[in-house]
């Protein structure tokens, strides 16, 4: 037999896990969790069998009443009478309200796996001197050993020391030499990118599929499936392409058909719907034996990889400035000699605060500028105005991008309110989507020309029949191609994502000397280096580097930099961002504590109390000047079905009674919005609503459950937050993230119900300093929420602040990461052993190395204190993490606890 972690193989103490074969024993060792729940939540397994010899014999772990054998979704009940337990799992079976005649009462169900270890009474948990004897294994060793084991199943720990096995990449720098050295850099980091993309999208296959056919207005054959919930990970998205592969034996040649996702699940069912390319022979006779199989398409990745190698050899890519700029080397500041307009507000758009002039006048005579948008303060209609200006100076074409498909469509629509002649660039996979801007998308806007009578006529041709012949078809492709060059050229803006603007439509002789990148600090570096390198003389990055930063799914390109977006790295070199300072989205009450934290309470509010009021509310605000509340939860953390992720049964049901109350109070379900950091929560509160819910469950349908990534960039007028974790070894995972928590605590307008933990969530420094503002303000409670009363609950006292005037600054610094996010060296959040680049700098710039465990807060002696220095304007407040006594000396408002006052005199 095979013991694989650490050779423990006492038959009470050891599981096996069905699919692999392999022991593990239910002992933690070094780990947070026992060694079989670690193997299964990252070999993606779920079934397991008990040893032959071990007190319950060799019994494989199964759902009484159907069947299922899913670890994690498996729990007991004990029987009312009996000294039996039966083994039910989470839902369907536990759940339903059947269990109550046969004897068994669904309330006392729990689950088998309870802080990631199994029951004790089901696997016995290896003694203390058993587990000293044992092989000692750490967390690292044990996910190398399992990345081993996706190649060579037959691995061993002796195989970790092999030469080769663990090469890590090399690290980004700070400053470059050349486009040489980036290039060489970051395009390893790309291809590791594109090399785990494929391969969880290529693992995402999934069998024995049902198929419901239909036809398009189009013409198009349309196909309809469900996807097997298991796989929390299958995140699928409008344009994504899928593979439909017919296994039946009842056609004479295999069927195979590629097709772009129309229709995504959502809270109203779990179907998936793909538009096929190619709609004939499509074996729509049949309905079961369908295989779907992810297409992973790197034409992201090749754009990225080509714009490295466009910034390295085309010296017109970038103006001689921005390419020392971007590579870190010291060069003087320059100010563009530029006729600043009269008016500093837009046509068609709001009138503009001191703060979003000032950064409007600063932004059109720089040829660099980032601007930081806190969350609410109109960065969005900053940028619009901002390349309104840009195309009124007669500087050319301006170029408008974002890394995602919904900022630009934000993006689009407002600069299309200012007059100017806009065109939407969409990938060819998106044209069949509807957006709020589709009027200016390309392929539109060719479709509704006047002009061309013979492109109409091949047009309705192909809608009518579906194809044209050859002959026509080619036509058809030329005269199109033609109506989009010009439309193209044409414009004043175009606007399309990153990636978007690497499509070869427009690298046929395009130069944009001006080019705004908004929400940069959610695009990697590569990301934004594919529109920078189409010409870029004045690049604007549009961001805010304390919300929400790039996902990157490779764990080692994270680790070597690739998640530090192209705006922190400029900001940690010295480039200061122009902060906008009058927020209009929260109620005064709900920004002062985001505004004390995150952003030196420099954030002012535009909006008054009474705006953020609804008259005659019945909802228990406990405080009724301030629309929020800490709702005290002792429930219990789950892990989810995938084994991935975690859910709280008593957090969603305190969420649901919530969100009932609001419906009832007479808040629109379009005006709530649900956010919970993890997606086995977000699953089990969508399918309870609907289950448990005591209002129609269409009204829970129409609430907005998502996760906190899902909602940046947006808000509803109230939020309930649950926060899932509690536990006694695991800690609070993506909840560490300060970032995650600023986005969660400013998406609400009216108010904000935390649903959490405090014993658990008061051990991290921040949540314990929310917890205590909360407590301050007599908004922490606990009891039903027709009964709500402050809490008396005590935390343990957070540690002193290094930095009393920046406060959220440190905690910028702390516990920077995530499944999906690491900070690099040279980054502020570095806390790496050793630095990547070894080459001495201007300044101390690499005095320490740092260790890699977390620390409240890092040394951080090598920021070169010459870059810092002249911040003496407090309208561009740098929100980083600084040793004591470098903050800039920006008028810091002491904390009082109330929310900072709107000065409509504020300096702009």
């Amino acid at each position: 037999m095979n013991f694989s972690y650490c050779g423990i193989h006492d038959p009470a103490a050891v599981v096996m896990c069905n699919q692999t074969k392999k022991w593990f024993c239910n002992g933690r060792g070094n780990t947070s969790g026992s060694h079989i729940v670690n193997h299964l939540v990252r070999a993606r397994c779920k079934e397991v069998t008990l040893h032959k010899d071990g007190p319950l014999g060799e019994t494989q772990l199964e759902c009484y009443n159907c069947g299922c054998r899913n670890a994690f979704l498996l729990g007991f009940i004990p029987a009312k009478a009996d000294s039996v337990v039966v083994l039910l799992c989470r839902q369907p079976c536990a759940s339903q309200s059947a269990l109550k005649d046969m004897n068994w009462d669904p309330t006392q169900w729990q689950p088998l796996i309870q802080d990631r270890c199994f029951l004790t009474w089901l696997v016995k948990i290896p003694s203390e001197q058993e587990q000293l004897r044992a092989r000692q294994i750490t967390a690292q060793m044990i996910n190398r050993l399992e990345e081993l084991w996706k190649e060579n199943p037959d691995a061993t720990i002796a195989d970790l020391e092999k030469p080769g096995i663990d090469e890590e990449p090399q690290q980004c720098s700070l400053r470059y030499e050349d486009a040489y050295q980036y290039q060489n850099i970051f395009g390893p980091l790309v291809k590791m990118e594109a090399d785990d993309d494929r391969k969880i999208k290529e693992s995402q296959t999934q069998e024995n599929i049902s198929v419901r056919w239909d036809m398009g207005l189009n013409k198009k054959r349309l196909a309809y499936f469900c996807l097997p919930k298991a796989n929390e990970e299958m995140r699928l998205m409008p344009g994504d392409e899928l593979r439909l592969r017919y296994v039946g034996d009842q056609m004479k040649s295999a069927w195979a058909g590629v097709g772009h996702v129309v229709k995504v699940p959502n809270n109203y069912g779990e179907e998936v719907g793909i538009e096929l390319k190619i709609s004939s022979g499509a074996p729509v006779e049949f309905s079961a034996n369908f295989v779907v199989e992810f297409v992973w398409k790197s034409t992201s990745f090749d754009r990225m990889q080509a714009s490295l190698k466009t910034f390295a050899v085309d010296e017109n890519s970038v103006s001689a400035y921005l390419y020392h700029r971007l590579l870190g080397h010291e060069v003087e500041d320059l100010v563009m000699k530029v006729t600043l307009p009269k008016r500093f507000s837009a046509p068609g758009l709001p009138e503009l605060n001191h703060s979003q002039v000032y950064a409007v006048k600063t932004v059109l005579q720089r040829p660099l500028s980032l601007i930081q948008g806190p969350p609410g303060t109109g960065k969005t209609v900053t940028s619009a105005t901002i390349v309104y200006h840009l195309v009124k100076q007669n500087q050319g074409q301006v170029l408008v991008c974002a890394p995602s498909n919904i900022a630009v469509d934000q993006l689009t629509e407002k600069i299309h309110k200012t007059g100017l002649k806009v065109v939407r660039l969409c990938a060819k996979s998106r044209e069949a989507l509807d957006s709020p801007v589709s009027f200016l998308a390309l392929h539109n806007q060719v479709r509704n020309l006047e002009s061309e009578p013979e492109l109409k006529k091949l047009q309705q041709l192909k809608d009518e029949t579906g194809e044209l012949s050859s002959a026509d078809e080619k036509r058809y492709r030329t005269l199109k191609r033609k109506c989009e060059s010009d439309l193209l050229r044409n414009a004043d803006v175009i606007c399309c994502t990153c990636v978007g603007s690497g499509d070869p439509r427009l690298s046929h002789g395009y130069q944009f000397r001006s080019i705004l990148i908004d929400e940069s600090t959610q695009a990697t570096e590569p990301e934004c280096m594919v529109p920078v390198v189409l010409g870029a003389r004045q690049l604007i990055l549009v961001g805010d580097h304390c919300q929400l930063g790039p996902v990157v799914m490779s764990k080692k390109a994270a680790k070597a930099g690739l998640s530090q977006s192209l705006f922190e790295r400029l900001v940690v070199l010295g480039i200061r961002p122009i902060r906008l300072q009058v927020q209009y989205r929260m109620h005064p009450a709900l920004s002062a504590f985001p505004s004390n934290i995150f952003y030196e309470g420099l954030i002012q509010n535009g909006v008054t109390s009474s705006e953020r009021t609804i008259e005659g509310l019945d909802f228990p605000w406990i405080q009724s000047d301030k629309p929020m509340f800490f709702h005290c939860s002792l429930g219990q953390e789950e892990i989810s079905s995938s084994g991935t992720s975690y859910l709280n049964r008593t957090e969603a049901n305190m969420v649901e009674k919530t969100a009932t109350r609001l419906l009832k109070a007479g808040i629109k379900p379009e005006q709530i919005g649900i956010i919970t950091p993890y997606e086995g929560q977000r699953a089990f509160i969508v399918q309870h609503m609907q289950y448990s819910g005591s209002l129609n469950e269409k009204l829970y349908q129409d609430i907005e459950v998502a996760s906190v990534d899902a909602f940046q960039g947006r808000e509803k007028d109230f939020i309930i937050l649950s926060c899932v974790r509690a536990n006694e070894h695991q800690g609070i995972g993506f909840l560490n993230d300060p970032r995650r928590l600023n986005v969660a605590l400013t998406r609400a307008k009216y108010g904000i119900i935390i649903i959490g933990n405090p014993k658990v969530l008061s051990r991290q420094p921040l949540w314990n300093h929310l917890l205590t503002y909360y407590k301050e303000q007599h908004v922490l409670v606990e009891g039903p929420l027709n009964n709500l009363k402050e809490s008396a609950i005590q935390f343990s006292k957070p540690k002193k602040l290094v930095n009393p005037t920046n406060p959220g600054g440190r905690f910028m610094s702390n516990a920077m990461f995530s499944a999906k996010e690491a900070m690099i060296p040279g980054s502020i959040y570095d806390r790496t052993s050793t630095m990547g680049d070894k080459r001495q700098m201007n300044g101390p710039m690499y005095g320490n190395s740092f260790g890699s465990n977390l620390r409240t807060h890092d040394p951080l002696s090598y920021i070169d204190t010459g870059a810092m220095s002249g911040m003496s304007q407090p309208p561009n407040g740098l929100n980083l993490p600084m040793p004591h006594q470098m903050m800039m000396p920006a008028m810091p408002m002491p904390y009082m606890g109330g929310p900072p006052q709107f000065n409509p005199m504020m300096n702009g």
